[in-house]
């Protein structure tokens, strides 16, 4: 049923003795997966802003007796974290509440619970799911969408990228996507010490990222050759599993940038419930209010998959 109010008329078998079972209300869900995927801050405004400043570019050689030459900084473009609101809530009669002879209801808070949950769960996941699409850019951002090959620096111009040719995981595609975060560059174009901390993956790569970094050997071949990126702890973070990633090619690798994939919480979740006065019915909801988003692109590098 979507929408209206519990009844009697619709909780019919539950108004009966002699069921064994009550079940799809809900069920237990993954340990919190977002987490593992954004930077957490909390937020006491309506939104939240973040400026991009460039840095200096390479000081030139000083002629003797000539004076120094003056660089400029200027400011870019200003990611904005707009919050919203996620609610959901359900009203019973004061009839089908005291005549359901089940406990039904003390689960159905518990299914609502789960019900937030995986909405956080979906909307944080999204970012990674459209972070190809060029239509889904951050507001105040660069323009472009999250992974892309051709990122704009900043106000004095150039590019970069944090996207890698479409390739299935595999131990060779992630040491490319490896070598081109190890080259990365800042607004101005010089090299920064830009580390990896952990790959992102959806639930068909399993198996095949237990191999890729767990084994002893390099993977899937008979050279006796070490497996590099877990003999030098290339991504001390190793792997993690999100199960609400859509695409089942696509994968990421977090890098440990000051500011990239970031969650604001304006109000944690909140339970509440009451009793509508004309009618005795009784209503029960929960709400929270965050954002999910971007500032550097550096901050996640993407594979859309093979």
């Amino acid at each position: 049923m979507s929408g209206g109010t519990i009844t009697t008329a619709s909780i019919v078998r539950l108004l009966w003795p002699g069921l064994r079972k009550v079940f799809g209300q809900s069920y237990t869900s993954h340990p919190t997966e977002w987490t593992e995927i954004f930077d957490q801050s909390t937020s006491e405004k309506n939104y939240e802003l973040d400026q991009q400043f460039e840095g200096f570019g390479l000081a030139p050689e000083k002629p003797e007796g000539q004076g120094i030459k003056y660089d400029s900084q200027q400011q870019g473009y200003t990611p904005r974290y707009d919050h919203i609101v996620y609610g959901k809530g359900f009203e019973v009669t004061k009839e089908a509440f005291s005549d359901q002879l089940y406990d039904v209801f003390t689960r159905r808070a518990r299914a609502l619970a789960f019900s937030v949950g995986q909405t956080q769960e979906v909307v944080g996941a999204n970012i990674l799911n459209n972070g190809f699409n060029a239509a889904d850019i951050m507001p105040g951002g660069d323009g472009r969408a999250l992974f892309d090959v051709v990122h704009p620096n900043g106000p004095s111009g150039g590019t970069f990228s944090n996207r890698t040719a479409a390739t299935d995981f595999q131990e060779t595609s992630l040491e490319t996507m490896l070598i081109a975060i190890g080259n990365a560059t800042d607004t101005r174009g010089l090299k920064i010490n830009l580390r990896p901390t952990k790959t992102i993956l959806p639930t068909s790569q399993t198996y095949e990222a237990c191999r890729v970094f767990k084994s002893v050997l390099q993977n899937d071949t008979a050279n006796n050759a070490v497996n590099a990126i877990n003999d030098v702890n290339a991504i001390p973070g190793g792997y993690v599993i999100n199960h609400f990633l859509t695409d089942p090619d696509a994968w990421f690798t977090k890098t440990d940038v000051e500011a990239g994939l970031t969650h604001f919480e304006r109000w944690p979740v909140e339970f509440e419930e009451d009793n509508v006065f004309n009618t005795s019915s009784a209503r029960f909801k929960a709400t929270y209010r965050d954002s999910f988003g971007w500032t550097d692109p550096r901050g996640c590098w993407g594979n859309s998959g093979g």
